[in-house]
């Protein structure tokens, strides 16, 4: 591999999981987490993330990969189309489920989970509406770094589909490290699936619609499931650059 792809995946591999954790120690050690705070946290991570993206795909141009290659092409519509919209709603149901679960465990049992809910979610619309296009963001941009740009990477050196979904989705859950062992673990879960879905459908979109649909769930249940006032502050991706 080349230099600039080389320095993308430490990137991915360990600057991001650095930055996550960096972020929330500056969260919890604050006195109190306000509108203005969560806006301008979900304002620069979305800014963060499609610079990213313009500076991974300027480099993936550069070194000839193809946007069949990347998971941007749609080939097969009308299937695509199904497997997003049922894909989606199958997955924002079970997340959903969980969150209701999770929302019925003692608040001291929920580990960090909890924590990442109080200082990041909130019930209001000010604070809302923003994080759903961050979630959106997050959607397109994680997508396109983890299962479009890691996954071309992975099968042009010589990787077997299930080789790049399985190394891909490493690097995805330690992206999320920030979200303590179990966030690690349910992050690399959720990247087999998306990466599963990359292999099989020839594309990014499905896994667009459904990492899309995990985190607009997570902000919408999420205040009301997991932080004081709501059984105010969305869950599972917020903080990924």
């Amino acid at each position: 591999m080349s230099w600039d792809i080389w320095l993308i995946f430490l990137v991915l591999g360990m600057i991001l999981p650095w930055r996550g954790h960096l972020r929330i120690k500056k969260l919890k050690e604050m006195a109190h987490v306000g509108t203005m705070e969560r806006l301008t946290l979900y304002a620069s991570t979305i800014a963060f993330q499609w610079f990213a993206v313009a500076g991974v795909a300027w480099r993936s141009l550069a070194r000839g990969f193809s946007a069949f290659q990347l998971g941007l092409t749609v080939r097969d519509r009308t299937r695509i189309f199904i497997a997003s919209i049922v894909g989606a709603a199958v997955i924002a149901a079970l997340q959903w489920l969980n969150l209701r679960r999770v929302g019925k465990i003692p608040i001291e049992s929920r580990g960090s989970l909890q924590v990442l809910a109080e200082r990041i979610l909130s019930l209001s619309t000010v604070v809302l509406l923003p994080y759903l296009a961050l979630a959106v963001t997050a959607g397109l941009c994680e997508e396109f770094l983890y299962r479009g740009f890691a996954m071309a990477v992975f099968m042009r050196i010589g990787f077997q589909a299930w080789a790049a979904v399985l190394v891909s989705s490493v690097l995805f859950g330690l992206a999320h490290s920030y979200q303590g062992r179990g966030g690690v673990v349910m992050t690399f879960l959720i990247g087999l699936v998306l990466g599963t879905s990359r292999i099989a459908y020839g594309s990014l979109v499905p896994a667009i619609f459904w990492h899309s649909a995990v985190d607009v769930v997570a902000g919408t249940a999420g205040p009301r499931y997991l932080t004081p006032k709501g059984q105010v502050g969305p869950v599972r991706e917020v903080l990924t650059p």
